[in-house]
């Protein structure tokens, strides 16, 4: 008798974001299980949903079928089955978790067990959906967090005519991505954008209204004594993997579900990927990645060699706004776009190029380790980045350093 083949075992996948999606689109015949009743789609351009500048038709990714509204409860490895809160039970010869995260909701005076009325998380296309309804002009809107995220929801709703604070407290805006002099531009941008930035502001708590019937917060208390008047406040404070069913199954968990180069879990037949998954004792929390792992995964369960060896993948982020104008002046660009990859930031021992031009509005830094490529960041004018990335990809060695220079100054063309 013929032996069964990997890519004839039922493939199962718990979680219908974008890593799961980028895996159902490359694997024929897969189960995808959602608990979000909508169709997949791409959550880095939730802010552009939460600002009105697209719809959430034109983020959905391409058609993948999912049965949506339906959540795992409990996986039984010894019958390889998934229990689902709908009742139904489905078999898998290859389980994949891609439970992504849920937001960090901070342990602040104010925030129970539920949200009080007014406090919003930014993670989904629902949270999205929930502020652009109550987002109105002139609105006193708090953003607590100033990652990627947190930026990204403060531009967003700048852009709905709100009041915005951006209150983070690390020393700088993007401390995953960017070094200082980059978050220095970074906030000199959305400060043109009408957001204010407080940064090293540690938030202790939100003051709700006492009556009965409106329980909704009226301020964010800073650790100082300071308070910010806030009719919504944002909550954006990073995310944690969601690793609840990998842990009741008795597979290896740590702060992720810990994989392997193949994308494996301590059990052989079941895979992750994305957020909710530790490879080689790092949590990446970012869509690229997960689309690495996704084609990474798609390879293996059809049978070809394949290993994931960590992300390349850049982080990029465009903040647009109606005016012009330059980083050292009043009036905001019409947009910022900005580029990270690698590690932007230098170690004993590395050397590190930088390039500044006000007037063109741009800032290019490059980390060189051993004579590759370590990382980066680029502000405004990204015409160099095509290069750059390609270089750092292929981890291949640098050209000699005016050539390096060349590559920053305008691209290599």
């Amino acid at each position: 008798m013929r032996k069964k083949t990997e890519s004839a075992e039922p493939v199962v996948v718990i979680g219908a974001g974008m890593a799961g999606a980028r895996l159902a689109a490359r694997v024929p015949g897969v189960t995808v299980v959602g608990e979000e009743r909508h169709a997949p789609y791409n959550r880095v351009l939730l802010a552009d949903v939460l600002s009105g500048r697209y719809s959430p038709d034109v983020i959905a990714l391409p058609a993948t079928e999912v049965r949506r509204g339906v959540r795992a409860v409990r996986i039984d490895r010894a019958d390889r089955l998934v229990h689902c809160d709908d009742g139904s039970v489905l078999h898998y010869g290859r389980l994949v978790l891609a439970t992504g995260s849920n937001p960090v909701l901070p342990p602040l005076r104010g925030i129970g067990t539920t949200l009080p009325d007014g406090v919003h998380p930014f993670r989904t296309l629902d949270d999205a959906l929930a502020l652009r309804a109550a987002v109105r002009p002139g609105v006193r809107a708090v953003v607590i967090g100033g990652g990627l995220l947190g930026v990204s929801a403060a531009r967003a709703l700048a852009e709905c005519g709100a009041q915005v604070v951006l209150a983070q407290q690390g020393e700088h805006l993007m401390e995953r991505q960017l070094d200082p002099e980059a978050a220095a531009l970074l906030r000199l941008h959305l400060e043109a954008l009408g957001v204010e930035v407080h940064t090293e502001c540690r938030v202790r708590g939100l003051r709700c209204t006492t009556s009965a019937t409106d329980g909704a917060v009226r301020a964010v208390e800073l650790a100082d004594g300071y308070e910010l008047a806030a009719d919504l406040t944002v909550l954006a404070c990073g995310v944690r993997p969601r690793t609840g069913l990998a842990r009741a199954a008795g597979l290896d968990v740590r702060k992720g579900i810990v994989v392997d180069d193949e994308l494996r879990t301590s059990d052989p037949y079941i895979h992750a990927l994305g957020d909710c998954a530790e490879h080689r004792s790092t949590l990446y929390g970012l869509a690229g990645p997960a689309l690495e792992q996704a084609d990474v995964l798609a390879d293996v369960l059809a049978g070809r060699p394949a290993r994931y060896e960590g992300t390349r993948a850049l982080t990029r982020l465009t903040l647009r706004s109606p005016s012009a104008g330059s980083f050292d002046s009043p009036e905001p660009r019409e947009a910022l776009d900005l580029a990270a990859f690698g590690e932007a930031r230098p170690l004993p021992g590395d050397d590190v190029i930088r390039l500044a031009d006000a007037t063109r509005g741009a800032y290019r830094t490059v980390v060189v380790r051993e004579g590759r490529l370590a990382g980066g960041v680029l502000l405004g004018d990204l015409g160099a980045v095509s290069s750059l990335a390609r270089t750092w990809q292929d981890d291949e060695p640098l050209p000699p350093a005016m050539s390096l220079l060349h590559l920053l100054t305008d691209g290599g063309h």
